[in-house]
Protein backbone atom coordinates (compact mmCIF):
# COMPACT_ATOMS: atom_id res chain seq x y z
CA UNK A 1 0.00 0.00 0.00
CA UNK A 2 1.76 3.41 -1.20
CA UNK A 3 1.97 6.71 0.31
CA UNK A 4 1.29 9.85 -1.48
CA UNK A 5 2.51 12.61 -0.23
CA UNK A 6 2.39 16.29 -1.94
CA UNK A 7 5.79 17.44 -1.49
CA UNK A 8 4.65 20.72 -3.35
CA UNK A 9 4.65 23.08 -0.38
CA UNK A 10 7.49 21.65 1.45
CA UNK A 11 9.80 22.82 -1.69
CA UNK A 12 7.87 26.11 -2.47
CA UNK A 13 8.51 26.87 1.14
CA UNK A 14 12.08 25.91 1.02
CA UNK A 15 12.64 27.35 -2.33
CA UNK A 16 11.20 30.72 -0.71
CA UNK A 17 13.65 30.65 2.49
CA UNK A 18 16.43 30.04 0.58
CA UNK A 19 15.59 32.97 -2.08
CA UNK A 20 15.36 34.81 1.23
CA UNK A 21 18.96 33.98 2.37
CA UNK A 22 19.88 34.81 -1.00
CA UNK A 23 18.60 38.58 -0.92
CA UNK A 24 19.37 39.33 2.85
CA UNK A 25 23.54 37.98 1.53
CA UNK A 26 23.00 40.02 -1.56
CA UNK A 27 21.69 43.37 0.91
CA UNK A 28 24.94 42.59 3.35
CA UNK A 29 27.52 42.68 0.49
CA UNK A 30 25.92 45.76 -1.11
CA UNK A 31 25.62 47.92 3.00
CA UNK A 32 29.86 46.32 2.83
CA UNK A 33 30.32 47.47 -0.44
CA UNK A 34 29.21 50.76 -0.12
CA UNK A 35 30.80 51.07 3.21
CA UNK A 36 34.29 50.24 1.38
CA UNK A 37 33.67 53.10 -0.77
CA UNK A 38 32.57 55.60 1.91
CA UNK A 39 36.02 54.90 3.76
CA UNK A 40 38.26 54.28 0.16
CA UNK A 41 36.94 58.33 -0.80
CA UNK A 42 37.24 59.22 3.13
CA UNK A 43 40.95 58.19 3.59
CA UNK A 44 42.04 59.64 -0.34
CA UNK A 45 39.79 62.75 -0.34
CA UNK A 46 38.55 63.39 3.02
CA UNK A 47 35.08 64.69 1.95
CA UNK A 48 34.48 61.90 -0.92
CA UNK A 49 32.98 59.56 1.96
CA UNK A 50 30.17 61.84 2.83
CA UNK A 51 29.52 62.77 -1.01
CA UNK A 52 29.17 58.75 -1.88
CA UNK A 53 26.65 58.56 1.10
CA UNK A 54 24.68 61.48 -0.42
CA UNK A 55 24.86 59.97 -3.90
CA UNK A 56 22.94 56.86 -2.35
CA UNK A 57 19.74 58.56 -2.06
CA UNK A 58 20.02 59.24 -6.29
CA UNK A 59 19.24 57.23 -9.15
CA UNK A 60 22.15 58.45 -11.58
CA UNK A 61 24.29 57.57 -8.42
CA UNK A 62 27.82 58.32 -10.10
CA UNK A 63 26.60 61.63 -11.25
CA UNK A 64 25.22 62.51 -8.01
CA UNK A 65 28.50 61.86 -6.06
CA UNK A 66 30.69 64.04 -8.71
CA UNK A 67 28.51 67.19 -8.46
CA UNK A 68 28.33 66.52 -4.43
CA UNK A 69 32.10 66.09 -4.54
CA UNK A 70 32.79 69.16 -6.57
CA UNK A 71 30.14 70.99 -4.07
CA UNK A 72 31.73 70.28 -1.01
CA UNK A 73 35.21 70.67 -2.61
CA UNK A 74 34.37 74.08 -3.31
CA UNK A 75 32.52 74.56 0.02
CA UNK A 76 36.26 73.65 1.45
CA UNK A 77 38.45 75.88 -0.15
CA UNK A 78 35.70 78.66 1.49
CA UNK A 79 35.71 77.20 4.62
CA UNK A 80 39.19 75.94 5.40
CA UNK A 81 40.27 79.54 6.54
CA UNK A 82 37.78 79.58 9.31
CA UNK A 83 39.34 76.30 10.37
CA UNK A 84 43.47 77.54 9.98
CA UNK A 85 44.30 76.30 6.67
CA UNK A 86 44.61 77.63 3.24
CA UNK A 87 44.29 76.23 -0.09
CA UNK A 88 47.18 76.51 -2.23
CA UNK A 89 46.12 77.61 -5.78
CA UNK A 90 45.24 75.04 -8.62
CA UNK A 91 45.27 77.74 -11.11
CA UNK A 92 48.10 79.99 -10.20
CA UNK A 93 50.91 80.11 -13.25
CA UNK A 94 53.65 82.14 -11.30
CA UNK A 95 57.20 80.63 -9.34
CA UNK A 96 54.74 78.28 -6.74
CA UNK A 97 52.45 75.93 -8.50
CA UNK A 98 50.45 72.41 -7.49
CA UNK A 99 53.21 69.72 -9.77
CA UNK A 100 49.29 67.95 -10.83
CA UNK A 101 45.61 68.77 -10.68
CA UNK A 102 44.93 65.42 -9.28
CA UNK A 103 46.53 66.89 -5.55
CA UNK A 104 43.93 69.60 -6.31
CA UNK A 105 41.18 67.32 -7.04
CA UNK A 106 41.46 65.22 -3.99
CA UNK A 107 41.99 68.13 -1.86
CA UNK A 108 45.38 67.67 -0.44
CA UNK A 109 46.65 71.23 -1.44
CA UNK A 110 45.98 72.68 1.91
CA UNK A 111 48.22 74.13 4.55
CA UNK A 112 48.21 76.69 7.22
CA UNK A 113 48.66 80.35 6.60
CA UNK A 114 52.38 80.51 7.95
CA UNK A 115 53.30 77.58 5.58
CA UNK A 116 51.73 78.73 2.66
CA UNK A 117 53.78 82.09 3.38
CA UNK A 118 57.35 80.07 3.39
CA UNK A 119 56.33 77.86 0.18
CA UNK A 120 55.09 81.50 -1.30
CA UNK A 121 58.77 83.22 -0.19
CA UNK A 122 60.84 80.21 -0.64
CA UNK A 123 59.34 79.96 -4.57
CA UNK A 124 60.06 83.68 -4.85
CA UNK A 125 63.59 83.98 -3.88
CA UNK A 126 64.83 81.35 -5.95
CA UNK A 127 63.51 82.64 -9.02
CA UNK A 128 64.55 86.16 -8.23
CA UNK A 129 68.22 83.65 -8.53
CA UNK A 130 66.88 81.95 -11.06
CA UNK A 131 64.40 83.63 -12.94
CA UNK A 132 61.91 81.08 -14.52
CA UNK A 133 62.22 78.51 -11.91
CA UNK A 134 59.07 77.05 -10.89
CA UNK A 135 58.91 75.76 -7.30
CA UNK A 136 56.25 72.45 -7.15
CA UNK A 137 53.86 71.53 -4.94
CA UNK A 138 52.70 67.74 -4.10
CA UNK A 139 50.94 66.47 -1.12
CA UNK A 140 50.27 68.45 1.29
CA UNK A 141 47.05 68.48 3.85
CA UNK A 142 43.13 67.84 4.15
CA UNK A 143 41.36 70.87 4.77
CA UNK A 144 40.06 70.21 8.12
CA UNK A 145 40.37 68.30 11.29
CA UNK A 146 44.22 67.75 12.71
CA UNK A 147 45.40 65.02 13.33
CA UNK A 148 43.05 63.51 10.46
CA UNK A 149 45.88 60.92 8.07
CA UNK A 150 46.50 61.54 4.82
CA UNK A 151 48.17 58.52 3.42
CA UNK A 152 50.24 57.20 2.96
CA UNK A 153 52.12 60.02 4.86
CA UNK A 154 52.85 59.61 8.26
CA UNK A 155 52.93 63.02 9.28
CA UNK A 156 50.51 64.60 6.97
CA UNK A 157 47.77 65.35 9.20
CA UNK A 158 47.78 68.95 10.83
CA UNK A 159 48.22 71.39 7.88
CA UNK A 160 52.25 72.21 9.04
CA UNK A 161 53.74 69.61 5.78
CA UNK A 162 54.18 69.53 2.27
CA UNK A 163 56.45 67.64 0.33
CA UNK A 164 58.10 69.57 -2.79
CA UNK A 165 59.29 68.08 -6.38
CA UNK A 166 62.88 67.90 -7.23
CA UNK A 167 64.10 70.67 -10.07
CA UNK A 168 65.14 68.55 -13.31
CA UNK A 169 66.97 69.08 -16.05
CA UNK A 170 67.24 67.54 -19.75
CA UNK A 171 69.58 68.29 -22.21
CA UNK A 172 69.04 71.15 -22.65
CA UNK A 173 69.11 72.43 -19.44
CA UNK A 174 66.66 73.26 -16.31
CA UNK A 175 63.19 72.37 -17.60
CA UNK A 176 60.01 73.65 -15.99
CA UNK A 177 57.52 72.06 -14.41
CA UNK A 178 59.26 68.75 -15.68
CA UNK A 179 59.27 65.55 -12.97
CA UNK A 180 60.32 62.20 -13.95
CA UNK A 181 57.12 60.73 -12.74
CA UNK A 182 53.60 62.23 -14.01
CA UNK A 183 52.74 62.83 -10.03
CA UNK A 184 56.52 63.73 -8.86
CA UNK A 185 56.96 60.24 -6.74
CA UNK A 186 58.39 57.04 -7.09
CA UNK A 187 61.19 58.29 -9.42
CA UNK A 188 63.88 57.43 -7.21
CA UNK A 189 67.53 59.02 -7.54
CA UNK A 190 70.08 55.90 -6.67
CA UNK A 191 72.50 55.78 -3.99
CA UNK A 192 73.60 54.07 -1.07
CA UNK A 193 71.62 53.13 2.04
CA UNK A 194 71.78 51.26 5.29
CA UNK A 195 68.12 50.65 5.36
CA UNK A 196 67.28 46.99 5.52
CA UNK A 197 64.92 45.23 2.77
CA UNK A 198 61.77 44.82 4.78
CA UNK A 199 58.46 43.87 4.24
CA UNK A 200 56.68 45.88 7.00
CA UNK A 201 57.63 48.76 5.85
CA UNK A 202 56.53 52.06 4.05
CA UNK A 203 59.88 52.30 2.07
CA UNK A 204 59.09 50.81 -1.08
CA UNK A 205 61.50 50.60 -4.28
CA UNK A 206 59.10 50.42 -6.96
CA UNK A 207 61.75 48.87 -8.93
CA UNK A 208 59.41 47.44 -11.89
CA UNK A 209 58.65 51.67 -12.47
CA UNK A 210 61.94 53.33 -12.66
CA UNK A 211 62.34 52.05 -16.42
CA UNK A 212 59.64 54.33 -17.34
CA UNK A 213 59.81 57.33 -16.14
CA UNK A 214 61.43 60.26 -18.12
CA UNK A 215 65.58 61.06 -18.55
CA UNK A 216 66.35 63.86 -16.24
CA UNK A 217 68.53 64.72 -13.61
CA UNK A 218 67.96 66.67 -10.45
CA UNK A 219 69.24 70.51 -11.32
CA UNK A 220 71.05 70.30 -8.36
CA UNK A 221 72.09 74.39 -7.93
CA UNK A 222 68.57 74.88 -8.36
CA UNK A 223 67.90 72.63 -5.71
CA UNK A 224 70.49 73.25 -3.78
CA UNK A 225 69.74 76.90 -3.33
CA UNK A 226 66.46 75.85 -2.24
CA UNK A 227 67.38 74.13 0.66
CA UNK A 228 69.70 76.68 1.31
CA UNK A 229 66.69 79.37 1.75
CA UNK A 230 64.58 76.56 3.66
CA UNK A 231 67.62 76.12 6.20
CA UNK A 232 67.97 80.00 7.25
CA UNK A 233 63.91 80.31 7.41
CA UNK A 234 63.38 80.28 11.49
CA UNK A 235 60.06 79.30 10.57
CA UNK A 236 61.10 76.23 9.17
CA UNK A 237 61.45 72.68 11.61
CA UNK A 238 62.58 70.17 9.47
CA UNK A 239 62.88 69.29 6.33
CA UNK A 240 63.59 65.03 5.01
CA UNK A 241 66.19 64.13 2.52
CA UNK A 242 68.16 60.56 1.74
CA UNK A 243 71.14 61.05 3.01
CA UNK A 244 73.28 60.51 -0.04
CA UNK A 245 71.86 63.25 -1.80
CA UNK A 246 72.31 65.30 1.04
CA UNK A 247 75.81 64.38 0.43
CA UNK A 248 75.73 65.00 -3.43
CA UNK A 249 74.25 68.50 -2.71
CA UNK A 250 77.21 68.94 -0.03
CA UNK A 251 74.55 69.84 2.60
CA UNK A 252 74.74 68.87 5.88
CA UNK A 253 72.50 71.47 8.33
CA UNK A 254 70.77 70.38 11.31
CA UNK A 255 67.40 70.98 10.04
CA UNK A 256 67.81 68.54 6.48
CA UNK A 257 67.35 65.20 8.19
CA UNK A 258 66.69 61.42 7.05
CA UNK A 259 63.16 59.91 8.05
CA UNK A 260 64.36 56.74 8.99
CA UNK A 261 63.97 53.14 7.26
CA UNK A 262 60.58 52.99 7.91
CA UNK A 263 58.91 56.12 6.54
CA UNK A 264 58.97 56.72 2.60
CA UNK A 265 62.14 57.33 0.57
CA UNK A 266 62.95 60.90 -0.03
CA UNK A 267 65.38 60.76 -2.79
CA UNK A 268 62.22 61.53 -5.33
CA UNK A 269 60.75 64.74 -3.18
CA UNK A 270 61.73 66.68 -0.51
CA UNK A 271 59.64 66.96 3.09
CA UNK A 272 59.03 70.13 4.66
CA UNK A 273 57.72 70.79 8.12
CA UNK A 274 57.26 73.82 10.20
Amino acid sequence: MGCNLDLGPVWRNLHLALAGIRCKRAAMFKIVGHLALVVFWTLLTQLGGIAWLGALMFRRRLLAFLLLYAGLSLAADRAAPHFGRVALSCWERGPLQMQSWLYCALNRNYVTRELADVLQGTAGAVDSTYPGTVTQVLDANFPFLTGFPLLPHLSHHDGRKADLAFYYAGAKGYSPKATRSPIGYFAFEQGPTECPDNWLTLRWDFEVLQPLWQDLEVDADRTRHLLRILETDSRVGKIFLEPHLQSRLGLRTGKLKFQGCRAARHDDHIHLQL
